[in-house]
C-alpha cells in the first residue's frame, strides 16, 4: 500500500512538471503578448488541477494494470506454444482497442458530417452514422491486422524497416488512385489510432512476447507494433473511400 502511494506521488510530481512547460507558454502570450488577464482564473485554475489528478490516474493505471496484464498474456500465450489463440488475441487487442479509441470515435464523426456538408453522403443523421461507424470498423479491422503482422514479425525475426518500406510505398501508391476527399482523412486516421487506449495495451503486448521468445530483444524486437497500426488504417481508409 505504501509502495502504490509513493509510486502515485511520483507520478504526480511527474506530470507536474510535464504540464509546466505548457502553463509557462499559456501565462507568456497571456500576459506579456495579449497583455490580457486570465478569463475566469478560478475555473482554469480548477481544469488545470483536473488535468494533473486525470494524467496522473491515467498513467498510474497504466503501470498498474493495462501494461503487467498485457505483457503476461502474451509470455503466457507465447510459451504455451499456441500461435493460432496468439494471432486470435493480437487481432482482437488491436481490433478491441481502436474500436474504444476516442480519438478515432471524433474524427469518424466529425469525417461524417463533413463528408455531408460536402455533398457526399446525404445529410440525414443515419447515413452519417453509418458513415461514421464504417470508417472506425475499417480502421480498427486495419489495426487489428496490422498487430497480427507486427507479432509475425517479432516470431520471425524479419527486420522492420523493410516492412515499414514497402507499407509506405502502398500508401503512396493508394494516394494516386484513391479520391481526393478520403486522402486526409486516411492519413489523420493512422496518428488518431495510436491514442491513449492502444498505445499502452499493444506495447505491452510487443514487449511481452519479445521476453518470452528466445533470441529475441526486448528493445530491438519488442517495441514498432505501433508502427503497423498507424501505417495500415492509411492503406485500409482510403480503400473504404473507393469503395463506399
Amino acid at each position: 500500500m505504501r509502495e502504490g502511494a509513493i509510486v502515485f506521488l511520483k507520478i504526480t510530481r511527474d506530470s507536474l512538471r510535464d504540464l509546466a512547460p505548457i502553463a509557462v507558454v499559456v501565462l507568456f502570450f497571456q500576459f506579456a503578448v495579449l497583455g490580457q488577464p486570465l478569463p475566469d482564473a478560478p475555473r482554469l485554475a480548477l481544469g488545470m488541477v483536473l488535468v494533473v489528478l486525470g494524467l496522473t490516474l491515467f498513467v498510474f493505471g497504466l503501470e498498474q494494470g493495462l501494461f503487467p496484464i498485457g505483457e503476461s498474456m502474451a509470455q503466457a500465450l507465447a510459451s504455451k506454444g499456441s500461435l493460432p489463440w496468439l494471432f486470435i488475441f493480437a487481432f482482437s487487442l488491436g481490433f478491441g482497442t481502436t474500436v474504444a479509441e476516442p480519438a478515432l470515435i471524433a474524427v469518424s464523426a466529425e469525417a461524417a458530417a463533413v463528408a455531408a456538408e460536402a455533398g457526399i453522403l446525404a445529410r440525414d443523421a443515419e447515413a452519417q452514422a453509418s458513415y461514421a461507424v464504417g470508417l472506425r470498423f475499417t480502421v480498427a479491422l486495419s489495426v487489428g491486422l496490422a498487430i497480427v503482422i507486427g507479432v509475425l514479425r517479432i516470431l520471425k525475426g524479419w527486420p522492420i524497416h523493410v516492412m515499414i518500406v514497402i507499407g509506405y510505398v502502398a500508401v503512396v501508391a493508394m494516394t494516386t488512385v484513391a479520391p481526393p476527399h478520403i486522402i486526409g482523412i486516411a492519413y489523420d486516421s493512422g496518428g488518431v489510432t495510436t491514442s491513449t487506449i492502444t498505445v499502452p495495451l499493444v506495447t505491452a503486448l510487443g514487449v511481452g512476447l519479445a521476453r518470452a521468445i528466445r533470441g529475441r530483444n526486448p528493445m530491438l524486437d519488442g517495441f514498432g507494433l505501433i508502427a503497423f497500426a498507424s501505417l495500415t488504417p492509411m492503406i485500409f481508409v482510403m480503400a473504404y473511400g473507393m469503395l463506399y
